[in-house]
């Protein structure tokens, strides 16, 4: 038995090897498959991006136009999934209602039963589709809206804010969330990834791994910091208050701000260097920077005063805003994104598989403990 003990929530500790994703947290980088994040937010698509992933190679122009067919002609979703977005109640959040219907889509799926890996693969189309449908059909619907049908023809950022605001969206706004899709894409072990990779270790199916991802980006020390961070530029706009003065006031108050430092990176998160620039652009586009001048204002702050850096949520949270995309969307959103990750990560661990089982350290009474009568206690 082993005697290494690992830190608390398992910090710094080497769990598996990977191919996917390699992260310098003291040099600031995050590659996908060795291609720098800077090279693929300026360059790449979020198709061929998931490509990438998948495949472990960019793809050729050929390559890339089929497997953007194939993703595009896996919108659509069972009847019954339809009619349960239909029937849970409007005030169910969007990442329950995800959670749930996620579940529910293995039921129908035609590969329900098999793991090789080319059904993973196939499942992985369809749930990459099928997610970023789920979230657009669901919010439609609890607004009392009708529900927009999934043009083919458009990219999958693109669909997915056509079937959200029933409107073509503008090459700036397609753009900006296509880089916010790529930037969310994959980044190692966090915690939803190694959730789903530990449950597809006991080679449970594709869907399972995933619903478990997304229980795990529920929690709100994983997913929601955009969230708070954008409730906090409201909470400061609404008040009319001095930016600084009220994060300085928060500071004073102990009081925690969402969307500084990281777990891994010791040095700008690299993917806060694409949001805080696409949140300036899609600001001045809109003609209204508000959110970014606000956010340009704390983050100077908070960094002079604590020396922290803006991690990929401080700034996606304007980003998405802008975009007119409410607040309770912001995380299903990361996993409208990260559903590429997490299924490069289930395929990768069903090709070489082993149980993950790590062990404890023991820290309760010693053996043997004394065994006491019940009428003696």
């Amino acid at each position: 038995m082993s005697t290494a003990v690992a830190s608390k929530g398992l910090e710094g500790i080497v769990a598996t090897t990977s191919s996917i994703c390699w992260i310098d947290g003291d040099a600031g980088v995050l590659s996908y498959r060795g291609i720098d994040i800077h090279e693929l937010a300026s360059k790449s698509t979020f198709e061929e991006t998931t490509y990438l992933l998948w495949e472990g190679k960019l793809p050729t122009a050929s390559e890339l136009a089929s497997f953007s067919k194939e993703l595009a002609e896996a919108r659509e979703l069972n009847p019954a999934v339809l009619d349960f977005l239909r029937s849970v109640p409007t005030t169910a959040t969007p990442m329950e209602v995800l959670r749930t219907a996620v579940s529910l889509l293995s039921i129908y799926d035609a590969d329900e039963k098999l793991s090789t890996h080319d059904a993973n693969v196939r499942k992985s189309f369809r749930l990459t589709a099928q997610i970023a449908m789920i979230v657009a059909v669901f919010d439609r619907i609890r607004k009392g809206k009708p529900v927009v049908e999934a043009d083919k023809s458009l990219s999958h950022a693109a669909n997915f804010l056509w079937m959200l605001n029933g409107e073509k969206p503008s090459e700036t706004a397609t753009r900006a969330l296509d880089i916010a899709l790529i930037l969310h894409a994959d980044h190692e072990l966090n915690a939803s990834t190694f959730a789903a990779r530990v449950i597809a270790a006991t080679l449970a199916d594709l869907h399972s791994a995933i619903t478990g991802a997304i229980g795990a980006l529920k929690g709100p020390l994983h997913g929601g910091a955009n969230e708070a961070t954008m409730r906090l530029l409201y909470a400061i706009d609404e008040a009319g208050a001095d930016p600084v003065e009220y994060v300085r006031q928060m500071f004073i108050e102990k009081k925690k701000i969402s969307g500084f430092g990281h777990r891994v990176y010791h040095t700008e998160d690299p993917r806060a260097t694409h949001l805080r620039r696409m949140s300036e652009e899609l600001g001045t586009a809109a003609g209204n920077t508000k959110w970014f001048d606000m956010s340009k204002k704390i983050e100077a702050f908070v960094k002079g005063e604590k020396k922290l850096n803006a991690n990929v949520d401080f700034y996606s949270a304007s980003t998405y805003t802008t975009l007119g995309i409410d607040i309770d969307l912001f995380t299903p959103i990361f996993a409208v994104s990260r559903i590429s990750g997490w299924a490069a990560h289930v395929i990768e661990q069903h090709d070489d598989n082993r149980l993950i089982r790590p062990r404890a350290d023991y820290t309760g009474p010693e053996y043997p403990a004394p065994y006491i009568p019940v009428d003696k206690r």
